[in-house]
């Protein structure tokens, strides 16, 4: 039954881990497209 127990939590640890993988992948991803997207639109206007 430990056995049991202890890989039910580490599956669950994992899982968790992806998730929080996973959000930090896709905030990054939509920075990086946002400062691109300001980056076209300031040369696009010549404010920059």
């Amino acid at each position: 039954m430990k056995a049991l127990f202890m890989v039910l939590n580490l599956n669950r640890t994992e899982l968790t881990r992806i998730d929080r993988d996973r959000t930090i992948l896709v905030f990054s991803t939509a920075v990086t497209l946002g400062l691109i997207a300001l980056y076209v639109w300031g040369k696009a206007t010549a404010r920059w």
